[in-house]
């Protein structure tokens, strides 16, 4: 589906939030300080430009993954869920599930199923478990993370005109 035919329905970025930039920025400094010190040939300034921006690239890139539920705007065109770099049209969402804080580590530990597709950012809290009901496909579920997993859910199942449960 191309940009101009579909409309975003519910978009969020999964950005760093401001303390999570704190201990890179802060590891960049004093390693920069300590390139500083054992380089005295070098500029002052240029380890810690390098250092803090190779940091900030990092933390900007890590920030950059997106979910985005689309709704086709003409006849012929589909409903898509985009989690990162995946989409997964509406017609194979089955059921939607909300999983918790408290219920993460069991979704991503002992309850994972290894040919899953995981989207995680540890710095969201609460994830979305969407069963796949496409046979083609290996992958049995997606589980990706997301700030409003109720509106996340609530959206999915409208969409795809099944029933979402709460985790």
């Amino acid at each position: 589906m191309s940009a101009s035919t579909a409309k975003a329905r519910y978009s969020e970025r999964l950005y760093v939030t401001w303390w999570g930039w704190l201990l890179p920025l802060t590891a960049a400094v004093l390693i920069a300080a300590e390139v500083q010190m054992v380089a005295a040939a070098i500029p002052v300034w240029l380890p810690y430009v390098i250092a803090v921006a190779l940091a900030a690239g990092v933390v900007v890139s890590l920030g950059r993954t997106a979910v985005r539920v689309t709704t086709a705007s003409d006849s012929d065109g589909e409903s898509e869920l985009h989690v990162g770099d995946a989409h997964l049209p509406m017609r194979y969402v089955g059921e939607v599930e909300v999983v918790g804080k408290r219920d993460k580590r069991i979704a991503l530990g002992p309850g994972l199923d290894p040919a899953a597709y995981v989207v995680h950012r540890g710095w969201v809290g609460p994830m979305v478990r969407v069963e796949l009901l496409d046979e083609q496909d290996p992958t049995p579920y997606w589980l990706f993370s997301t700030r409003k997993p109720e509106r996340v859910a609530e959206i999915l199942t409208s969409a795809s005109g099944r029933d979402s449960t709460a985790g």
